[in-house]
């Protein structure tokens, strides 16, 4: 009687240590949030400010965008452009990159490329 309990005991510690790892613990799967960055596109047109209002106007589509410039100084930017154009509402070729929301362009960098109708 004594080895039928000894492998009646085994049996159920066997069927216990199946049943257990079988079981898995659930693990806490943190899923960290993606950070997509914008995808910074070149854009090439023509730049015009006046009475305080940064446009771009798209070279290709002939688009006007709103101008904004997250890593300028405004009052800075104001005085480049009209050192250079010597007005405001005189266009500027550019090449802009930056990211296009709806029909706002955020400028990252720009290049000036030409001033229209300077004869120099």
């Amino acid at each position: 009687m004594q080895i039928f309990d000894l492998k009646y005991k085994n049996f159920i510690f066997l069927i216990f240590l199946l049943g257990l790892s079988s079981c898995t613990i659930p693990k806490e799967i943190v899923k960290e949030p993606s950070i997509v960055s914008p995808i910074i596109e070149t854009y090439t047109g023509w730049w015009v400010y006046g009475e305080g209002q940064h446009i771009f106007k798209d070279e290709q589509t002939l688009d006007e965008y709103d101008l904004v410039f997250p890593n300028e100084n405004m009052e800075e930017l104001v005085e480049l452009y009209v050192s250079v154009c010597e007005m405001e509402y005189f266009p500027m070729e550019c090449e802009m990159k930056g990211t296009l929301n709806g029909n706002i362009l955020t400028v990252q960098a720009f290049e000036i490329l030409y001033i229209q109708g300077c004869g120099e």
